[in-house]
């Protein structure tokens, strides 16, 4: 089955996040938002993209019980490979896509929020990078997006505590554009998604081309390294033990090994 449900609605794209309880982002949610975004690409009545979450959260994170399956080292590193290709393609997009988060961006689930053009918040959502809270980091390019949109000082603060900021606060520090009602939050990316529908789609594509020239050629190589880095910390007792004491739902006791 697939964790994803399209529908199309005015030459507006939703693609609904369907992977209870907590949305979390498995390597199959990853693949089936990259069949996805081939069918749009694929299709010409597409002019926007809304992705949100059904249920109570927009995505809370990445699924870490799939972790617990892999072994090696490079089995690590290519799933942050995979997760890091398909976001950069999102990012890459021609046609825009409006992410809209309720409930929580949690981990692989801001990653996958911040590599969409606009996001929409709930002013109670919560928005962090919790990985190192269990002894791992972040490994879908968390370390690369969360700076260009809250400078360094804070993305060092957000990752390295683990601690989330909530909607008001994403749309202070420019990881947001709005912040709504919580109930408002689709709504609101409906009627953005229209707004931009209404434009010619020849220069939705070459607006969506042309800011892309903004980022720094140091972004792929920064990836690269995130993914290499993801894979070693993966190795580490303290990581064994973060996801087993996150699983246990305790305090991990790490060794600093």
């Amino acid at each position: 089955m697939t964790t994803i449900v399209k529908k199309v609605e005015n030459q507006v794209a939703y693609l609904t996040i369907q992977s209870p309880p907590a949305n979390a982002l498995s390597s199959q949610l990853i693949k089936d938002l990259d069949v996805f975004l081939g069918e749009i690409e694929e299709g010409d009545n597409v002019k926007a993209i809304v992705i949100h979450g059904e249920g109570k959260f927009f995505s809370a994170g990445a699924d870490i019980k799939e972790f617990t399956s892999l072994q090696a080292h490079s089995d690590y590193e290519e799933l942050a490979k995979n997760g890091q290709k398909v976001f950069q393609r999102l990012e890459e997009f021609r046609v825009p896509v409006i992410a809209a988060i309720h409930g929580a961006a949690l981990g692989g689930g801001l990653e996958l929020a911040m590599a969409c053009h606009i996001r929409i918040v709930g002013e109670n959502a919560k928005l962090g990078l919790p990985e190192l809270n269990l002894g791992i980091i972040p490994g879908f390019a968390g370390t690369q997006r969360l700076p260009r949109y809250v400078g360094t000082a804070k993305a060092y603060e957000m990752i390295l505590s683990g601690e989330p900021i909530s909607g008001r606060d994403a749309v202070t520090f420019g990881l947001a554009n709005r912040a709504v009602s919580d109930e408002s939050v689709l709504e609101e990316a409906r009627k953005l998604g229209e707004k931009i529908a209404g434009k010619s789609k020849p220069t939705i594509n070459q607006v969506m081309k042309l800011v892309n020239y903004t980022r720094s050629d140091k972004f792929i190589a920064g990836m690269e390294a995130e993914a290499e880095a993801f894979g070693t910390v993966f190795g580490s007792e303290d990581a064994k033990e973060g996801i087993q004491a996150f699983i246990e739902k305790r305090k991990p006791n790490f060794k600093d090994k």
